[in-house]
């Protein structure tokens, strides 16, 4: 497979267009939106905190709960807590948004901005968010046909528990936006590109970004090895890290052998189509995609889907780290390096970006 690269910048957007679409505008609006999510959730923590119903970290059966790291707990502990990071998130957002601080303070923001993403988008959710990225397809089928076997319907698959984790994810995104934004207006930096006065930094140039993210390709494929490896095993009757009382439950479970093997051979695929972020046909269309062959391939088409994979394998990655068993290693310790495959398919992706970005519509630079 070739790993030819091409290192011509994107041709220049036409800046006017570029500043009057509401995404040019993510800087302004990321801040408020984290903001009034730290609002509205930390209000739902007092509220939980005074005995309100519907607190999503309560132990619950087994069917209806979440592997998240606050589950089980109990509300009257956290509840509080939430609701106090909450309050500190509305003033942090607002300040982040009017773009206010210097020195220390600024170092204080941009430290909250930091920890609240990270703690929000990694480590409180669990497996959910890349379970369901791996079955949406399947999902969107089931909302009409209904969900086979005992389940009742998609809401036995999306209960609060587990929508609940959706949510603090995607505050976790919200935060790390608002943060990201501060930051470069804060440095003096360009909002749309983060380029300083003096132009980009050296790691940031498309001859740089193919070195680095080349290396974080080949990471990122091999990670997923150990995962696929497995599952391949247990299919074909090896009973490679699980006992042979478990994999004898799985053979007697319909389809269940089948499911393992598929998100095992996803998984391999997934691995062999990151080499698009090096290669020349993740730039331009091969052959073999007959209706769009020689056309260049938007750089959204394979940043959306690679950028989200990324983020959705850390939190099933950190998951797995505390379900390993000596007995059972093999149920969860390969998933253990979708930490590692997240955050190197998360690097490649950012090369990838680097490389293929041109002038910014709005500072023009670059």
């Amino acid at each position: 497979m070739s790993t030819q690269v091409t290192t011509r910048p994107e041709p220049v957007r036409d800046g006017r267009r570029s500043r009057r679409s509401w995404w040019s505008r993510w800087p302004v609006w990321s801040g408020r939106l984290a903001a009034l999510w730290s609002l509205l959730y930390g209000a739902a923590g007092l509220y939980w905190a005074a005995g309100g119903a519907g607190y999503p970290f309560a132990k619950v059966v087994d069917d209806r709960a979440s592997a998240s790291l606050l589950e089980p707990s109990r509300a009257e502990v956290v509840g509080p807590v939430i609701a106090a990071v909450g309050a500190a998130g509305v003033v942090a957002g607002v300040l982040m948004a009017r773009g206010v601080g210097k020195g220390r303070a600024r170092a204080w923001l941009i430290g909250y901005g930091w920890v609240s993403a990270c703690v929000l988008a990694f480590a409180l959710p669990d497996y959910s968010l890349l379970a369901l990225v791996a079955f949406a397809p399947v999902l969107v089928v089931f909302a009409f046909t209904g969900v086979p076997g005992p389940q009742d319907g998609v809401g036995d698959i999306l209960y609060w528990h587990r929508g609940n984790l959706i949510i603090v994810f995607v505050g976790g995104l919200l935060w790390a936006a608002a943060t990201l934004a501060y930051q470069w207006r804060t440095a003096d930096r360009c909002t749309a590109c983060g380029r300083g006065r003096h132009g980009a930094a050296r790691w940031t140039t498309p001859e740089a970004t193919v070195r680095w993210g080349r290396w974080a390709v080949y990471a990122a494929a091999l990670s997923s090895v150990p995962y696929d490896f497995t599952r391949l095993a247990w299919y074909f009757g090896w009973p490679l890290g699980i006992t042979r009382e478990f994999l004898k439950d799985m053979q007697d479970t319909p389809g269940m052998l089948e499911i393992g093997l598929g998100l095992g051979l996803l998984s391999t695929a997934g691995g062999l189509l990151t080499h698009g972020l090096i290669s020349r046909w993740g730039e331009v269309w091969p052959r073999w995609v007959w209706w769009k062959a020689g056309k260049r391939v938007h750089p959204l088409t394979a940043i959306i889907p690679a950028g989200t994979v990324a983020l959705v394998l850390v939190p099933g990655g950190l998951m797995n780290t505390r379900h390993v068993t000596a007995d059972m290693w093999g149920a969860n310790g390969p998933g253990i390096l979708w930490t590692v495959w997240g955050l190197a398919l998360g690097a490649a992706t950012l090369a990838y970006h680097l490389r293929r970005r041109g002038a910014c519509g709005r500072c023009g630079r670059g």
